[in-house]
C-alpha cells in the first residue's frame, strides 16, 4: 500500500483541533462549513496530489495545500498556495 492509499483508507480517522478548525478556516477563508469535512473532500478528490513528505502527509488540490500528521491523522493546517 503506498502512502496515498494509506491515508485514503484512513479517511475517516482525519480530525483536527479546535484551533486547527480556526486556522484552515482563516487560512482558506471559509464560512461556517465544518473545516474538517471540507478537506476530507478536497484530499478524496481524484486530482488531489498527495505525498509524504517527513512526519507529514500533504495534500494539494484546487490551489489549497492540506498539511496533515502522517501518525495522528490531524490535520496541522491549509493554505492557498499562490
Amino acid at each position: 500500500m503506498d502512502n496515498k492509499e494509506l491515508l485514503l483508507s484512513n479517511i475517516d480517522k482525519i480530525h483536527t483541533t479546535e484551533m486547527g478548525v480556526q486556522r484552515i478556516r482563516k487560512n482558506l477563508k471559509l464560512d461556517n462549513d465544518d473545516a474538517v469535512e471540507y478537506c476530507k473532500n478536497k484530499i478524496l478528490d481524484k486530482n488531489c496530489n498527495i505525498f509524504k513528505q517527513g512526519k507529514n502527509w500533504y495534500c494539494e488540490t484546487d490551489n489549497i495545500r492540506i498539511t496533515v500528521n502522517s501518525y495522528s491523522f490531524t490535520i496541522i493546517t491549509a493554505h492557498i498556495v499562490k
